[in-house]
């Protein structure tokens, strides 16, 4: 057999290995296409040109290292999907980008066990997450989040003691600074909010700077953005070049010192010690739970980091609409000198009560939800339900394995999903709070927190953060100046929504 194919001409050989690679290929979309049509139709599919999908890969980074990800996103629903909200990339793997409201709750909620995070996802996260709430499913992320909770009931979120007393440091630091980069400062607050709430003392970075950690953080997470991004082609990111595991040694050196200190204590010593709400702490409980390192630096790390960034950005997003419309900072000013005066810190319940305070953490939210896109992986074979077929009315069909990102920022901007124009509502672009006065979102049409059993376990302390710090902070300034000379802060995201731009202001 051998010696016959010694005596076939070379261009013929390689003409049949391109022809067997062509008919593999055909069979295999064929057979693919075919379990699809078992399972559902398809939606409007964004095919690729160049080898491996590379015309589309070039793209996405293109918009991403702009901060023009947002565009991206309303480029491909505009030129691929006809305007709809749901369409298929093609490229090497099958991947469903949607900001349909029903494919959401689809995926968060009423098919819940059909999606998860999947392996690739937790193996690319693995350096910086390790295996805590956010990078498992199953028995992990179960086990996971039943260590978190109790450190998020009510009675803990309540007790505002370590708002205060770190809020009053953030307001002297203001009050030495005639212009403050806004995001570093809260980057800083937020750090040492979350360590005195999680590990029971704060970093101190406020006080102390701590640089080299601030960046660590910036590092990894920009890192980590572009591994997202650049899919089964993540590995062409150097890691090493960005400083990606020097910042790692960064992080993980300074939670080390924690677990020190938690794991020389006795077992004895730990459960009495979480017995009293006063000495009880995050990484007791996780301690009271494991010895294991790894599990108690896991679960603090994917903490930390969200206590840490979504809260500041948050807060940012809102001090930065202020500062343009001073107009709003003064409704507020108002409404928080009616309930508590000039110097009276607020109660939980003072927080709640004061609804146009909380009109303006859901305008925020509205428009800067802390995690704009995410993605699940189909865990078996399923469907999406709606986006498919010529009208896009159909179920999609999902074969495990594929990715499905969504966009709380697209659709919770989308001007379809609210009240026309006509009807006096303001527009869907524009910080609003007074739309919150006689409105509410339809359902699973805002969900900054996410939804389903996934949703964010710490939802009520970070608002709760976020409110007591504006309040306290226009209690004591009587306003705040934008000092960017009309530059907008644009959008940037590599974990959660950030501004493109510094957004820098002056208290008064």
């Amino acid at each position: 057999m051998f010696d016959a194919l010694r005596s076939v001409p070379t261009p013929y050989l390689l003409a049949a290995l391109v022809a067997l690679y062509v008919a593999y290929k055909v069979s295999r979309k064929v057979a693919t296409d075919a379990r699809i049509a078992k399972l559902g139709a398809r939606a409007p599919i964004r095919h690729t040109y160049a080898p491996l999908g590379l015309d589309l890969l070039y793209e996405i980074l293109t918009y991403f290292l702009a901060d023009m990800v947002y565009e991206f996103w309303l480029k491909q629903f505009s030129d691929w999907s006809y305007g709809r909200h749901t369409l298929e990339q093609g490229g090497i793997r099958r991947v469903i980008l949607t900001a349909e409201p029903e494919n959401i709750k689809a995926i968060l909620a009423t098919q819940f066990p059909d999606y998860g995070k999947g392996e690739q996802f937790h193996k690319e996260w693995h350096p910086f997450l390790g295996s805590g709430v956010f990078t498992t499913d199953g028995a992990l992320w179960h086990d996971s989040r039943q260590i978190i909770r109790p450190q998020f009931i009510k009675e803990r979120v309540s007790d505002l003691m370590i708002f205060e007393e770190n809020v009053q440091i953030l307001i002297r630091k203001i009050s030495e600074t005639p212009e403050v980069n806004m995001l570093d400062q809260l980057l800083r607050y937020t750090f040492d909010v979350a360590t005195h709430f999680l590990l029971g003392k704060s970093a101190g970075s406020m006080e102390q700077p701590q640089v080299a950690l601030a960046a660590a953080f910036s590092t990894a997470q920009r890192t980590m953005g572009l591994v997202v991004r650049t899919g089964p082609l993540n590995w062409l990111v150097p890691r090493k070049r960005m400083g990606f595991y020097r910042a790692m040694d960064v992080i993980n050196n300074f939670i080390s010192g924690y677990i020190d200190e938690a794991l020389a204590l006795s077992p004895e010593e730990l459960e009495k010690k979480t017995s009293h709400d006063s000495g009880y702490t995050f990484l007791h409980a996780v301690a009271s739970y494991t010895r294991d390192r790894k599990m108690l630096r896991d679960q603090i790390i994917s903490v930390m980091l969200a206590g840490r960034d979504t809260t500041a950005c948050t807060l940012n997003w809102a001090i930065y609409e202020l500062s343009l419309q001073p107009h709003i900072t003064a409704k507020l000013r108002r409404e928080i000198f009616d309930h508590l005066g000039r110097d009276r810190a607020p109660t939980y319940d003072d927080l709640k009560t004061m609804k146009y305070l909380q009109h303006i953490l859901n305008e925020t939210l509205r428009l800067y939800p802390s995690v704009p896109y995410n993605v699940r992986i189909a865990l078996r074979d399923t469907t999406l339900p709606t986006g498919g077929g010529p009208d896009g009315t159909q179920p999609i069909g999902i074969l495990a394995g594929t990715s499905v990102a969504y966009s709380t920022l697209v659709m919770q901007r989308r001007a379809d999903l609210y009240p026309s124009p006509e009807s006096g509502f303001p527009p869907v672009d524009k910080f609003v709070p007074e739309r919150w006065d006689h409105w509410t979102p339809k359902a699973w049409t805002y969900i900054p927190f996410n939804g389903g059993p996934r949703i964010c376990i710490g939802q009520q302390f970070a608002l709760t953060e976020i409110a007591y710090t504006l309040v306290r902070l226009l209690q004591r300034f009587e306003g705040v100046e934008n000092r960017m000379g009309g530059v907008e802060a644009g959008l940037h995201n590599d974990i959660v929504l950030q501004p493109a731009k510094e957004v820098r202001v002056a208290f008064k």
